[in-house]
């Protein structure tokens, strides 16, 4: 791109983008995924309620995915010399996987993997196409309301943190521990007026601003972020190719002023290429390592499938993806999960 005499820039157009097409494949894929261990895991619990009359399912052990707070203790245990408990063993593993990638690739965990923040999006995306916008919330409220997750995550991690390693091996090896992932099941299959109340607030919530749970809410997200924040990679933007028309910012599902910065270095950015794909002039605005070499998206989606497959390729290959656990135990405890409170 040239200036002309009068200092006005030349528009060399971004040709060709599919960033989104790709981070799209990888969300409907994982999202796929997710809703087959959920059915799975479904049909695994219902065997062991009936006293085995059901159809006989094996256990996912994806299903632990959704486990971050036992996924933390273990993952504490472990650091701690403790050894890593066969309980939900697979959750330890698929809790470093995201943070890898979260570290390598920015927080696109949240933004090509996670299904809640696939649904999250899609919320926001049918809301605008309908409404034709979403609310930006003013930075007064915004900055605040993002601290929050911060904040749930900062307790979470202090209570996992106080908790010595005998406690947490007991925990986890206890019956709220083994069944842990069944009361998780059961709060969704017993719902109650209020859970459904709060749920419903939120989806509106999603509809209204974008992203809502996961930019101020999501523990875990905030977890990512924090990850992110040394990651090798980040968005550029090049002023001297830059035309000033403000789309990236408008696009960034983050809501960040991505416009007026040089290097996006906030823990909200999660590589979801949105900007990227906005930006009318080529070379403007790139996701680039810390050498300035520039990374595509598809390169990003290689590396996430690389570090996920990998990891739990490791976990598989050392016999620490499955918990393995006499039947007899499952059909005691499983039928029962309600019956056991949290250990205090």
């Amino acid at each position: 791109m040239k200036a002309r005499s009068g200092g006005k820039k030349i528009l060399k157009r971004r040709r060709g983008d599919l960033s989104q097409s790709y981070r799209s494949a990888f969300q409907i894929g994982f999202l796929l995924l997710n809703l087959w261990i959920g059915l799975q895991f479904y049909l695994w619990v219902r065997y062991y309620e009936t006293g085995g009359r059901g159809f006989a399912a094996a256990r996912p052990p994806g299903v632990e995915g959704w486990l971050p707070i036992a996924s933390l203790m273990n993952l504490k245990a472990w650091i701690s010399g403790g050894g890593l408990t066969e309980i939900h063993a697979a959750g330890v593993f698929l809790l470093i996987a995201f943070l890898t990638i979260s570290f390598v690739a920015r927080k696109s965990f949240c933004s090509w993997l996670c299904p809640i923040g696939t649904i999250s999006e899609a919320l926001w995306q049918a809301a605008e196409r309908v409404f034709g916008k979403t609310l930006r919330p003013p930075q007064w409220l915004d900055w605040p309301l993002r601290g929050l997750k911060y904040l749930l995550l900062a307790f979470f991690v202090h209570a996992i943190l106080l908790m010595p390693v005998a406690a947490i091996r007991a925990f986890l090896d206890g019956p709220y521990g083994i069944v842990a992932d069944v009361k998780m099941l059961n709060f969704f299959r017993q719902i109650s007026l209020l859970a459904v109340i709060v749920t419903l607030v939120l989806i509106l919530l999603s509809m209204v601003v974008r992203n809502f749970w996961c930019r101020y809410l999501c523990p875990y997200g905030a977890l990512m972020g924090l990850a992110a924040l040394p990651s090798p990679v980040g968005i550029r933007r090049d002023p001297a190719l830059c035309v000033d028309c403000g789309k990236c910012t408008e696009a960034c599902p983050s809501l960040l002023p991505v416009a007026r910065l040089t290097t996006v270095r906030s823990p909200e950015c999660t590589a979801c290429f949105a900007c990227v794909s906005a930006c009318p002039a080529a070379e403007a605005l790139e996701l680039r390592s810390g050498g300035g070499r520039r990374v595509p998206a598809w390169k990003v989606g290689f590396t996430i499938a690389a570090i996920f497959l990998g990891i739990v390729g490791v976990a598989r290959l050392n016999d620490r993806w499955h918990t393995r656990l006499p039947e007899s135990v499952y059909f005691e405890l499983v039928p029962r999960a309600n019956q056991f409170p949290h250990p205090r």
